[in-house]
């Protein structure tokens, strides 16, 4: 499903992001990435979102080598990979249902479609009651429900998720990574960048530790053993 071969991402500034890395996640796997501020985790995972390219090394996910695919082509590489951001960057002069609509409004489909999948969504995240309010009238961790109700929208088979559990409180954390373990268990797969190795831990995950852009342990490898 999504597999880095010797990856490494070098920016203009001259700073590696990623080098040399090595990662193989299956169809329906859900893991957690960790490591100090700067290890990469954010990279890595807009690697895979093709928000940046890889300078180095082949990205695969879900059978498409992304080093390989075409800007034109790239909008619809998205749809199959839901992205969920730590500052949610939802629009705050348009409704929750008009935030969660808004990738499946940009594809085309139909009024009543995106009506049944927007209500669907919500009641996901439970707040198909709040979908005429404004983001700006909910409390961070609802604001946080409506970034993985529109990352779910147009069900994609992956799931990525940069700290979204870092501005809430643990009690709210924990009901975050429950959802994420529900989604887990019909098929999506999932990779989440976290600080919260305490929490994570007791999850009983895989989890792929980064340092200084390089892989320095993984759990999965552990399994393998």
């Amino acid at each position: 499903m999504i597999r880095f071969d010797n990856v490494a991402k070098r920016y203009a500034t001259g700073h590696e992001g990623l080098s040399g890395v090595d990662l193989h996640l299956e169809p329906g796997e859900m893991a957690f990435v960790t490591g100090h501020s700067g290890a990469g985790k954010s990279t890595l995972l807009k690697l895979i979102g093709l928000l940046e390219r890889a300078t180095r090394g082949q990205v695969w996910v879900n059978g498409r080598n992304l080093n390989k695919l075409k800007n034109r082509d790239v909008p619809y590489h998205r749809r199959e990979v839901g992205m969920i951001f730590q500052d949610h960057r939802l629009l705050h002069d348009r409704t929750v249902f008009d935030n969660i609509a808004l990738p499946l409004v940009v594809a085309g489909m139909g009024h009543g479609e995106i009506k049944r999948r927007v209500r669907a969504a919500l009641d996901k995240v439970g707040l198909l009651k709040k979908e005429k309010v404004f983001p700006i009238t909910l409390s961070g961790g609802e604001q946080q429900r409506v970034g993985i109700a529109r990352a779910l929208v147009s069900k994609p088979p992956v799931l990525l998720a940069d700290e979204p559990t870092g501005n809430l409180d643990p009690d709210l954390s924990r009901e975050i990574m429950e959802l994420f373990l529900q989604f887990n268990q019909v098929g999506v797969t999932l990779l989440i960048a976290t600080h919260d190795v305490e929490l994570v831990d007791r999850l009983g995950k895989r989890i792929v530790n980064l340092r200084n852009g390089r892989v320095a342990a993984d759990t999965g490898d552990e399994a393998d053993d």
